[in-house]
């Protein structure tokens, strides 16, 4: 740990060095066996050290003129160029992803090419320029999906975010046709809970990144607020019951 000394390095080496585990199943258990690498899962301390640990692929893919996202064990890279320099786009990524293996391999990480996804983006206008080729990374190739999910957040190579529109709808309205059933056994204020909780929630998470969708779009979002309003209030399809969706 550079940069780390005296009684700080000291508490650090006695959290990681000499740690053991072993595997327990009713009252058999395994030997137990000298941990070598890793932390504790669920420590307090883990997290931290894993960003500590991780640090130096950030200032690797920056390197390469490229932008780093990190969430836990889950890194993205990113890019940006002009139609024309796309074939130098995708060499440097190419590039920074070997790098990046090689850097993993020797610091005991695995990086997993069956979760590794390539989205490229542009306008709707200029989506037939998209390259369609597949994509080296370290001894795979990986073709180029339409839509990437990140976080819970499907998004589209032209960004529309329909497809995150469509699945979201999609969840939320399967809800009130599993509630139906339950409608009439259960205190008004236990629905609302139920429907605050696993429909409203849907759309309200991340939901600012769907600022300027179009209308279309907007409208369905809408319906679902329609139709959870209309399941804790009872009323049918028909009746005039409207809430407005809002965006944070």
């Amino acid at each position: 740990m550079d940069g780390l000394s005296g009684v700080v390095l000291q508490w650090f080496q006695a959290y990681l060095i000499g740690r053991r585990q072993y595997v327990q199943t009713g009252s058999s258990a395994s030997s137990p066996t000298l941990i070598v690498c890793g932390v504790p899962q669920g420590s307090v301390l883990g997290p931290v050290l894993f960003l500590l640990y991780t640090a130096d692929l950030i200032l690797l893919i920056n390197g390469h003129d490229l932008c780093p996202h990190l969430y836990a064990d889950d890194t993205q890279i990113y890019g940006f160029c002009r139609p024309s320099a796309l074939l130098e786009l995708q060499n440097t990524i190419t590039s920074c992803v070997d790098d990046a293996g090689r850097w993993m391999r020797s610091n005991r990480l695995q990086l997993n090419t069956a979760k590794t996804e390539i989205l490229w983006s542009t306008t709707g206008r200029r989506s037939h320029q998209l390259p369609q080729s597949s994509l080296r990374v370290t001894t795979n190739d990986v073709i180029p999906k339409a839509v990437v999910r990140d976080l819970g957040i499907y998004i589209d190579s032209d960004v529309s975010m329909r497809s995150h529109v469509t699945k979201t709808v999609c969840a939320c309205f399967a809800v009130p046709r599993q509630l139906r059933s339950t409608r009439q056994s259960v205190p008004m204020s236990v629905l609302q809970s139920l429907v605050t909780s696993l429909v409203l929630t849907r759309l309200d998470y991340l939901n600012a990144i769907l600022a300027g969708i179009p209308l279309y779009l907007l409208k369905r979002l809408q319906s679902v607020m329609n139709s959870a309003a209309r399941q804790v209030f009872s009323s049918s399809a028909r009746s005039s019951t409207y809430v407005p969706y809002r965006r944070t």
